[in-house]
């Protein structure tokens, strides 16, 4: 290979480097801009160069880098200028200054030199120029690697903006899954969610809707990630205004099956199971399409809480039945989602954690606080594990009836 392709794809390798290191559009543009007129002079012909900012149906030149001209920043050129038009299109451009569709004042009040080449990056929100020494000129290898560092700048700017917007809705999930628990006469309740990603599917709350009677929800929107967090944002509204309006359970959860259903997300399936639970012990559920909820009682023994009605989302006709059961002192309810019972384990046979599992580590530790509770299972299920972190969101939540009302407690 030639001493002088070598010195091109080590030069192009760190023109990568540098637009992997800018922390903003406009940064990474400029350093990407200033290391080229930098480097590439020998291999390209690169001097220096302009960037220009789109603006309306225009764009301005904001800056200019290497041997160009500092002047004149501020100046406007119209988007349908030959060379813009050009580089919209396919992305990037060659010309000689003296081509007849360019306009020779123009150019000359702008300060190019006998070649330029360009290219639209940021979603054309931005557009690079570089002026070109015609003794060295390879037209080839120019537009090779321009069309790279176009891709890689792009990339960069695309990664950057799916992490703020990752960002934003880790926040707003951070803010829908509560802060503190309430802790309602003599029930003490303890939950925890891990997300699989960023941001995940699964949700939890607990509403007191007045001073005898709390309700207790947890949810799970089918995958993980960003589309499966907005649509629990859509399950946290839906059954707070259906609660809020004294909605009987299956009214509050056929409403939001209606809001699930109609959704335009990506993700439109949603499992859920609602507990109303009053301080006298009644407990009234529903399980729409939700692994079992498990009533464990004060002796051991277990108790499904089956699904009362068919996933949420698929159908606007669906019909949810309710289960009527009794927590006593020392009776704990577990509500959780698959990403606990699903998890795969180390070993050579791809065995899950399963039910049975959960009831024997709940059956133990059931003397204990929820809080201990909850964070006895989730160590145990890490244990088991063989993926970290968790390949899919998990969720757990534990009301306990006691003895005597403890403190509140953070969730």
């Amino acid at each position: 290979m030639p001493r002088r392709s070598i010195s091109l794809f080590k030069r192009i390798e760190r023109a990568l480097e540098t637009i992997a290191s800018g922390s903003s559009p406009l940064e990474t543009i400029q350093r990407t801009a200033g290391f080229i007129a930098d480097s590439f002079a020998d291999d390209l012909g690169i001097r220096g160069g302009r960037i220009y900012a789109q603006d309306d149906g225009s764009y301005e030149l904001v800056e200019t880098f290497g041997d160009a001209s500092r002047e004149p920043i501020g100046l406007r050129v119209w988007r349908t200028y030959p060379p813009f038009d050009q580089i919209l299109d396919v992305g990037s451009v060659v010309m000689r200054r003296d081509d007849p569709r360019l306009d020779q004042r123009l150019e000359a009040d702008l300060g190019t030199r006998e070649w330029f080449a360009a290219v639209a990056v940021a979603d054309a929100g931005y557009v690079l120029s570089f002026d070109v020494e015609s003794a060295t000129l390879d037209i080839e290898n120019v537009v090779a690697t321009l069309n790279i560092i176009r891709l890689a700048i792009n990339q960069k700017l695309r990664d950057d903006r799916m992490r703020a917007i990752m960002e934003d809705v880790r926040q707003i999930q951070n803010s829908i899954l509560p802060r503190h628990l309430p802790q309602p006469g003599d029930y003490s309740i303890a939950a925890r969610a891990v997300a699989a990603e960023v941001v995940g599917g699964d949700f939890y709350d607990v509403i007191t809707l007045d001073e005898g009677v709390f309700d207790v929800a947890v949810a799970d929107a089918t995958g993980h990630g960003l589309p499966a967090a907005l649509q629990v944002r859509d399950v946290f509204t839906g059954l707070r205004m259906g609660l809020a309006r004294e909605f009987k359970l299956t009214r509050t959860v056929q409403r939001l099956n209606g809001i699930i259903h109609r959704s335009r997300l990506a993700t439109k399936f949603v499992s859920l199971f609602l507990a109303e639970i009053d301080l006298s012990g009644t407990l009234i559920y529903c399980n729409a399409g939700h692994p079992a909820a498990l009533l464990l009682r004060a002796d051991g023994s277990a108790l499904r809480l089956n699904p009362t009605g068919m996933i949420l989302g698929p159908s606007a006709e669906a019909s949810y039945g309710i289960g009527l059961e009794t927590i006593n002192p020392g009776d704990l309810l577990a509500i959780f989602t698959d990403g606990i019972t699903e998890v795969t384990g180390a070993g050579a046979v791809a065995e899950e954690y399963g039910t049975e599992r959960l009831v024997h580590v709940l059956r133990v530790a059931r003397h204990l606080d929820p809080i201990a509770i909850v964070d006895r299972v989730f160590a145990d299920v890490e244990a088991f594990s063989s993926t970290s972190p968790p390949a899919d969101d998990q969720t757990l939540v534990v009301v306990k009836r006691m003895a005597s009302r403890m403190e509140e407690v953070p969730a």
